[in-house]
């Protein structure tokens, strides 16, 4: 059993685990947990195999708890690559990655921003809102393993800009963080679908150029606040 390559998850006591098929099991004595954080050596350790790969699900993602492998594999594998990641050929093949990502995260950035200026629409009267509340947005959903809609290349980039503002509004200019929803099957979806349709209507009035009481706009004080905040740590 220990020579079968496995995913599994978390046991109901420590150090066991379950299978897909609802079997309990303890890894070998001589097997140890190599935790998540270094892809380069949990590539090499399941290359060596057999490992056993514990995944953790909650909600609708898919949390990595390491992998469990025989510990002489894991320490062999971990000796080999410090040795190679020692060297200077190692040293420039990252920085030259580390500039090609550089400079990929930089255009995605500049992309992104502009597909939620196109999603917005704003008359062109409240451009400087545009302006700051496309700013607001990609700055909160671009960074990289930030978790967000930004991030996913499962849909278009017109769709993620829409999904990323109307999130941002939910939680920028609606009470959602802080209701009480019943913990009833499809509640929060439906609460979330109806702060949707009210952030569109807000949206909207900027779209049409209509004038707008920037005291009483819940976007306007939301950016205001942001501004501020950020204002506040530059000069911490």
């Amino acid at each position: 059993m220990p020579q079968q390559t496995r995913i599994v998850s978390p046991g109901p006591a420590a150090n066991t685990v379950r299978t897909a098929d609802g079997q309990v099991l303890t890894p070998p004595a001589d097997w140890s947990l190599l935790p998540p954080g270094d892809a380069g050596l949990t590539r090499r350790v399941k290359a060596a195999g057999p490992t056993w790969t514990v995944q953790e699900k909650k909600g609708r993602r898919m949390f990595s708890r390491g992998v469990l492998a025989p510990t002489a594999t894991i320490a062999a594998q971990k000796a080999r690559l410090e040795q190679e990641r020692s060297t200077d050929a190692y040293a420039k093949r990252q920085a030259s990655s580390a500039a090609r990502r550089e400079k990929a995260q930089g255009a995605y950035v500049e992309d992104f921003r502009g597909a939620v200026l196109q999603f917005l629409r704003f008359d062109s009267g409240h451009r400087a809102i545009a302006d700051r509340l496309a700013d607001a947005v990609t700055e909160h959903a671009t960074p990289v393993g930030s978790g967000t809609v930004a991030r996913t290349k499962r849909i278009p980039i017109e769709q993620r800009a829409e999904s990323a503002v109307i999130a941002w509004l939910r939680h920028q200019t609606t009470a959602y963080d802080h209701m009480k929803i019943e913990r009833v099957k499809g509640k929060r979806r439906e609460v979330r679908r109806m702060l949707a349709e009210e952030s569109r209507r807000l949206l909207t009035k900027y779209r049409r150029g209509e004038a707008v009481n920037l005291a009483a706009c819940p976007l306007a004080k939301a950016l205001t606040s942001k501004g501020t905040a950020t204002r506040s740590a530059h000069s911490e």
